[in-house]
């Protein structure tokens, strides 16, 4: 049988960032209330004071995993379409809060952000400057995309569904409830739209999104 040290050894070696991303794995797991220093220490392996050696407490280690996911979401190109480039951008940030939904509410939140929060913040003005936007639109322009993207993740994430026609699978026995004809612009709009084959709400977020570029765009060429 190995010796203690022996096993001690065979251990991946603690370092911040290995802190770091168990605690975005601990987060999605079980969300950001489960996220302890003794949830985070028991994911891991080691002792609560092992993980106060490389985070001081809950607030850095709640920045710190901000940072990373801000490091996942694809970073806009200030060279290219920027219409492009803000589509990419926002595609990706929908995607990254369906795996970290936890992180909605944190996005914005912390007051002392990393070095890839900051990265990705400049990376999105400098993509809406070069474009043509002034400095007042692309500060209008910045709010209205992250509330619509952040927004879109929190309504898609407190859905009781997920995907093509799935709807019914909800809708149906709410429905069978109205039957004295009390809501009938409801009945006929989930009969006519939401239950019909192949709906899918997710796919709503590239027709608002399209409609919020169309009028930055008319809005930059003024």
């Amino acid at each position: 049988m190995p010796d203690s040290s022996a096993l001690r050894d065979e251990r991946p070696r603690l370092n911040r960032d290995r802190v770091l991303e168990g605690a975005v794995a601990v987060a999605d797991a079980g969300g950001i209330d489960g996220l302890t220093i003794r949830s985070l220490s028991k994911h891991l392996g080691v002792k609560p004071m092992s993980v106060y050696y490389y985070v001081a407490n809950k607030d850095e280690i709640l920045d710190g995993i901000v940072d990373l996911v801000f490091s996942q979401i694809d970073l806009p190109s200030p060279g290219g379409d920027w219409r492009a480039e803000i589509t990419r951008r926002a595609d990706s940030a929908r995607q990254v809060l369906r795996t970290h939904p936890w992180a909605i509410g944190l996005m914005e939140s912390r007051t002392s952000p990393g070095p890839a929060t900051l990265r990705h913040h400049d990376a999105v003005i400098a993509t809406l400057r070069a474009g043509g936007f002034s400095p007042a639109l692309t500060a209008h322009a910045y709010a209205l995309l992250d509330s619509y993207t952040y927004g879109f993740a929190l309504q898609e994430a407190g859905l009781p569904f997920d995907g093509e026609d799935t709807v019914g699978d909800v809708a149906e026995p709410i429905m069978e409830r109205f039957s004295t004809g009390e809501y009938p612009h409801l009945v006929k709009m989930a009969t006519d739209y939401y239950l019909q084959p192949g709906y899918n709400f997710g796919n709503e977020f590239e027709w608002g999104l399209t409609l919020i570029l169309d009028a930055l765009a008319t809005r930059a060429t003024r």
